[in-house]
């Protein structure tokens, strides 16, 4: 009987070392095949890169063939961009803008996020969902107003005419506001017992703890401004004005489509975008998911 008993035990662990290692096989061919399947997309997505940077190391005779390695590496397309127009310029009034935007906007968004998620006055549930309401209209449908309001003021062709309008975001103001509900009212409570203003509270201890928030809407907001292109076709008119979206349009009006110089200018463009991603994208992902949790 004991004989059976320890065949028994021995068959029951067997059984479970079976088990054990067939859930751990199809654990691993599961995230093996989920690793590959993220793989292939990322494949897919980078390699419109990688034929814009090979397309701009090519003669414009090479550009239209099957072939995407260059026969003859030219590194002088980039030097020729900043001589066909004034690249540096256009560089410089982009990043002014959007960089203006991006304070202005954060600035703003968090003031309005902080009102909406830690001060109590009446009718704000519903100046908050009519705020909101904001959202649905588009763009281009505000765009015509916007003109209007910026003729009046005499701000066309101006880089206040670009900066302004945009200064005032109500996505911004969402974002931020869901993120600071996921703060601990106590601390609010705990700064006001010490003698704490609410301009010191927004300050001292919102901001702060709100970081992840403030950091994923600077990356959206630069980014979103610093390729913008309608609104500055609509209002520039002085060439040293223009942007890199504007400017870029040159090589397709004065010079033909100079498609192998539109891609060396176009590499050139997304380097502050791809620096400030990899710089702060650990804080974007955090900044969304702890904005997601409380409504």
């Amino acid at each position: 009987m004991l004989t059976s008993e320890r065949g028994a035990e021995t068959t029951s662990r067997s059984a479970l070392s079976r088990a054990y290692w067939a859930a751990t096989l199809s654990r691993y061919l599961t995230a093996g095949g989920l690793h590959i399947l993220l793989a292939a997309i990322s494949f897919t997505m980078v390699l419109p890169f990688v034929w814009m940077v090979l397309t701009s190391l090519k003669p414009l005779a090479e550009v239209g063939l099957e072939d995407w390695i260059p026969s003859a590496t030219r590194w002088g397309n980039y030097r020729e961009v900043f001589d066909v127009i004034p690249f540096a310029r256009f560089y410089w009034n982009s990043i002014f803008i959007a960089a203006w935007v991006t304070f202005l906007q954060v600035f703003t968004s968090s003031l309005a996020a902080f009102s909406f998620a830690r001060l109590h006055w009446p009718g704000r549930d519903q100046v908050f969902l009519l705020y909101l309401a904001t959202l649905m209209l588009p763009g281009l449908v505000m765009m015509i107003p916007n003109y209007q309001i910026m003729i009046s003021l005499r701000l066309v062709d101006t880089f206040a005419g670009l900066i302004l309008p945009a200064a005032f975001s109500a996505f911004g103001t969402f974002l931020l506001r869901q993120f600071m509900l996921t703060i601990p009212s106590s601390l609010d409570e705990a700064a006001e017992i010490d003698g704490a203003s609410k301009w010191q509270i927004y300050w001292n201890v919102v901001l702060p703890l709100a970081r992840p928030g403030l950091i994923a809407l600077t990356i959206f907001v630069f980014i979103g401004n610093y390729q913008s292109f309608f609104w500055p076709l609509v209002m520039l008119k002085s060439l040293a004005k223009y942007t890199l979206p504007i400017g870029l349009l040159f090589f397709d009006s004065t010079r033909g489509q100079s498609t192998h110089l539109i891609m060396a200018a176009v590499t050139m463009s997304i380097l502050p975008m791809i620096v400030l991603f990899m710089a702060l994208q650990r804080y974007l992902v955090k900044g969304i998911q702890l904005g997601a949790v409380k409504g």
